[in-house]
């Protein structure tokens, strides 16, 4: 190894569910022919840390790898860390290589990259690979990387280059998190049956025969259907099954239901598969009670809900947009809005919504209060319009087109529903746990065609529209950074935002040794030097140079 590289390092480590150590001799793995050793630049903490950091080895994504990937890959690479194994969190960073393996064709030592965390190819048994669970993340001061994992099936690099004479670190590494909610409002909803897929169709009540008939002549049509009836009175037809325990789970893309019985519904969740779509069919019938609704499907299994209070499945199929980006005029309520990922939606909205007024619910004064600071004059500069209020003083009295769920709170997703418009759309951007329900009035959510959507993680495409924001000027992602550290208290960082006591975005530059956590107002105390590179108190390129002179 390069004499410039030591064998140790110091590294965050999640060893147990919920339990966070800092590692001050961690080894410093050494690169073979196709493996590259990088150094962490900047690496930003993220709520979605806070996940592995509960879950653990229970996690979606920190499960073992099953499939696009030789197995023989992963067992050379010790910063494969899936179950049990101690991990490295951080998947926000820069970093830049300091050695590459022979092999290694498509990177050199000296270039810095920002890293697509989200590696989708490789499959685990409900999700997929990523940096920063099942993978070492970047929450240390070198980290490895593997050119054979890195680069997808059809070429695409997980690496985007991060060149330092371009822009700071810290706003390529913060690419990241706006592209994961840039992905919520780009990601192209399927509008029918999965063509060759499964579809499973419950019977209860009577819906529209003919109407019914025509959505399925219409569509893509089926490998494989199974009928069910479960009570007298519903339809009939050849070959039905009696029961929905014969019915295997996870099994289904399509599941089409007749009826409105909440206890039949629940349990139709689990014979969905990742990205099943149920199609609710009322046919004229309440469920007359909250339904328990697999809300953790939706963002982790990318379930979809529509429903109709009549009898034909078209009618429900019609309220699936394209995509789900704003309307022109849309309200837009952002839940939890003074968080890290709270902020980037409501700049983000602000910055490219078309006439939107942008609705920053959250229940600090003092951060709604900072964040006031920036949305308002972006708002005034593209025409938009900001209103942030605390929930718990102030209740907004009409009926929302658009709103973002920030916190995994099932009740905060179940208010959402009741105070949306006719074809609203609710994001449940916070990754409540795959296996978590909630009680969701379906009645509400079918009468008015309300569509949920859920998204984790961002694609390279994503990445690219953020960064292209960027360089036109219309969005300046480092408006996020609320304090810096270095890895000395990072783990006081992740308890941090884990109680949502920083408003905005911490960075920590893992060679900043001795770097204890400092709110950006608070730099001119120890740091004026940096201070005075702030804008309008704002964290920029040259504050960064200023900050890691300073630590070199």
């Amino acid at each position: 190894m390069n004499n410039t590289i030591p064998q140790t390092q110091r590294a965050v480590q999640l060893v147990g569910p919920d339990e966070l150590v800092l590692n001050e001799e961690k080894a410093v793995f050494q690169p073979n022919d196709y493996q590259i050793l990088c150094k962490v630049v900047v690496v930003g903490l993220c709520f979605s840390d806070l996940k592995l950091l509960k879950q653990f080895s229970g996690h979606v994504r920190k499960s073992e790898v099953v499939g696009g990937i030789d197995p023989i890959v992963l067992d050379e690479n010790p910063a494969y860390v899936p179950g049990e194994k101690a991990a490295v969190p951080g998947h926000e960073p820069v970093v830049e290589i300091v050695a590459a393996g022979d092999k290694v064709e498509r990177f050199k030592v000296g270039e810095r990259y920002m890293i697509q965390a989200d590696w989708r190819w490789l499959a685990t048994a409900n999700s997929n690979g990523a940096f920063g669970y099942n993978f070492e993340g970047a929450l240390q001061e070198f980290v490895l990387l593997d050119e054979r994992i890195i680069i997808s099936p059809d070429g695409v690099s997980m690496l985007l280059s991060a060149p330092a004479e371009q822009r700071a670190a810290s706003a390529f590494a913060l690419s990241e998190p706006w592209a994961c909610g840039e992905d919520a409002y780009q990601e192209v909803q399927r509008q029918g049956l999965k063509a060759g897929g499964n579809l499973l169709i419950v019977a209860q009540a009577k819906g529209d025969r003919d109407a019914a008939h025509a959505f399925l002549q219409e569509n893509a049509q089926s490998a494989e259907r199974v009928r069910v009836v479960l009570a007298e009175g519903g339809c009939t037809c050849e070959g039905a099954l009696s029961s929905l325990d014969e019915v295997p789970d996870n099994h289904f893309d399509d599941i089409l239901y007749f009826g409105a019985d909440a206890d039949v519904v629940e349990s139709l969740f689990a014979k969905g598969k990742k990205g099943a779509l149920f199609i609710l069919c009322q046919c004229g019938e309440t469920f007359g009670k909250p339904v328990m609704t697999a809300v953790g499907g939706v963002h982790y299994r990318g379930f979809r809900i529509v429903g109709t209070t009549g009898g034909d499945p078209a009618e429900a199929v019609a309220s699936i947009p394209e995509r789900c980006e704003m309307r022109k005029g849309d309200s837009v309520n952002v839940i939890g809005a003074a968080g890290p990922m709270g902020v980037t939606h409501v700049i983000r909205d602000l910055c490219v919504g078309d006439g939107v007024t942008v609705y920053a619910a959250d229940l600090s004064d003092e951060r709604l209060e900072a964040l006031a600071k920036i949305a308002e004059p972006t708002a005034a500069a593209n025409g938009t319009k900001y209103v942030g209020y605390n929930p718990t003083k102030t209740q907004q009295d009409i009926k929302f087109d658009v709103q973002v769920v920030m916190a995994p709170v099932p009740q905060l997703v179940a208010a959402a529903v009741t105070s949306c418009a006719p074809k609203g759309i609710i994001d449940i951007f916070a990754g409540i746990p795959a296996d978590k329900y909630g009680e969701i009035d379906l009645d509400y959510y079918c009468a008015n065609q309300l569509y949920f959507i859920g998204t984790s993680g961002s694609t390279m495409e994503d990445i690219e529209i953020v960064l292209n924001h960027v360089a036109e000027g219309n969005i300046d992602t480092n408006v996020s950074v609320a304090a810096v550290s270095g890895l000395d208290d990072a783990v006081l960082g992740i308890r941090k935002v884990e109680n949502q006591e920083v408003p905005g975005k911490i960075m920590v530059y893992p060679s900043c040794k001795g770097l204890e956590l400092t709110l950006l107002p608070d730099l001119a105390e120890g740091l004026p030097e940096v201070a005075d590179k702030l804008v309008d108190g704002v964290w920029t390129k040259e504050a960064e140079e200023a900050l890691l002179a300073h630590y070199a």
